[in-house]
């Protein structure tokens, strides 16, 4: 007996219908479930099996069946597995069944009591396969008004909202073990309020012993003021934190111990305590010249701070 695609066809109809629900269903983001679990992918190869061995069932019982027919009818189905799939009794019962197409010779009865300069028209009735896609249609709009316009289902607002939030834990998990490309040429002053208490937590740690928790100045120079011994501006005091003041004298580097985007965050901070005037704030060192080249924005960042 000839092998036709009716198994192939069923078996990639049901496997992929079980692939389609197992990703509706877990719902894994741009990465497929089968790869994510890998339990997942366990038990499609376990239903791909099963679908297997189902579909054997089936030929072996067919095989039975046209052995215990008679020659006669078994020389009978082996023509009409030999006719090709589009002449095929099954290609036409189900054409006719999405076409309900009538043959040229019965084109008399479908005419209309129209012609018009020897063009007359027939009375088709509309293919079943349209008119079933049709009301297809309808009703997944039926369903989609009441899920999102009545109900308030999840909708691409939400969708994109929740996106976002995935992309940005991402993104941090990223940069817990992403190498620090952060140097003196790329550096920017930040002013947002986690970044400035992050670096003020920082200052706090491990700068306080010299400068003072209000930066005025102990060991090391006030920081408030408009004075720098190897200059301002966030470019500078970033490197100065990186690779250390004076040689022999000046602070020690601090690039391996923190991180050249912490020192950006601690630098920031500095900066913004521009003008704050603590009480008994150190004087300036004598090497240190004013700047005034700071920028409007570290401005405005002073200018915020009490």
């Amino acid at each position: 007996m000839k092998t036709n695609l009716i198994p192939l066809l069923r078996i990639s109809f049901f496997f992929g219908l079980a692939v389609g629900g197992t990703e509706y269903v877990l719902d894994t983001g741009s990465m497929p479930a089968f790869i994510k679990y890998p339990m997942v992918t366990l038990s499609l190869l376990v239903f791909f099996v099963i679908l297997l061995c189902i579909e054997m069932l089936f030929k072996a019982l067919a095989t039975i069946k046209y052995l215990l027919l008679s020659k006669r009818e078994q020389q009978k189905i082996d023509a009409l597995e030999a006719l090709p799939l589009l002449e095929s009794p099954f290609f036409k019962k189900w054409k006719q069944r999405l076409t309900k197409s009538k043959p040229l010779a019965q084109e008399g009865e479908l005419l209309l009591d129209h012609n018009y300069d020897g063009i007359k028209e027939l009375d088709n009735e509309l293919p079943p396969w349209w008119v079933y896609s049709f009301y297809i249609t309808i009703v997944f709009g039926l369903i989609y008004l009441v899920r999102f316009h009545v109900v308030g289902d999840y909708n691409q607002a939400q969708e994109f909202t929740t996106e976002m939030a995935v992309a940005q834990q991402q993104v941090e998990q990223y940069l817990k073990t992403a190498p620090d490309l952060m140097d003196k040429e790329k550096v920017t002053l930040l002013t947002d309020a986690k970044d400035l208490a992050e670096g003020k937590a920082i200052f706090q740690t491990n700068c306080v012993a010299c400068h003072r928790a209000d930066a005025g100045g102990q060991i090391g120079p006030n920081l408030t003021d408009n004075y720098w011994i190897l200059g301002g501006g966030i470019k500078n005091v970033f490197n100065t934190v990186m690779e250390g003041g004076r040689d022999g004298k000046g602070m020690v580097a601090w690039k391996a111990v923190i991180k050249p985007t912490e020192i950006q965050k601690v630098a920031s901070y500095v900066l913004s305590l521009q003008g704050s005037n603590p009480k008994d704030a150190k004087a300036a060192e004598p090497e240190a010249k004013p700047v005034d080249e700071t920028t409007s924005k570290e401005k405005s960042v002073a200018a915020l701070q009490p």
